[in-house]
């Protein structure tokens, strides 16, 4: 603490009442970077089984787009949020975050820099705009060693 008006974090999420560690604490930027490129090749992927022998060009997008979109409104994580034990939670508490969140959240996902642009807590624009935080689902260093 600094003064009466002003405190210091000591860890991201810690004003959101999150633990420092473990289940439940802020996903590093590593991780959910990994996780947003395990689900553009996934994405990728998809969209190529319909668009095969060419490329899937800005299908892709599409493909990456409802996937994620879908998945973070009714389960909380995508493909690549799972193999990483990361995953989306709403800050108020309610089990799932839904479309009326999800979809807007994933639009500002995809322009990258809303989810890049972090603050203190580790939350992007898009998370502060929807009132979500991406959280560890599993120990910190079982995350942390899939992030590398």
């Amino acid at each position: 603490m600094t003064d009466d008006h002003q405190t210091e974090r000591s860890w991201p999420g810690e004003s959101l009442g999150l633990p420092e560690h473990g289940p439940g604490s802020v996903a590093p930027l590593g991780a959910r970077a990994l996780a947003f490129v395990i689900d553009i090749v996934l994405a990728a992927l998809v969209a190529g089984l319909f668009t095969a022998p060419e490329l899937p060009k800005n299908w892709s997008l599409l493909s990456w787009f409802v996937m994620t979109a879908g998945m973070v409104a009714f389960f909380g994580f995508t493909p690549g949020m799972a193999v990483l034990g990361i995953r989306v939670a709403r800050i108020d508490g309610t089990s799932t975050v839904g479309l009326v969140r999800a979809v807007p959240r994933t639009v500002l996902t995809g322009l990258v820099l809303p989810a890049v642009a972090v603050n203190a807590d580790g939350r992007g624009w898009h998370d502060r705009a929807f009132g979500t935080v991406v959280v560890r689902t599993r120990g910190q260093a079982a995350a942390d060693r899939s992030a590398r």
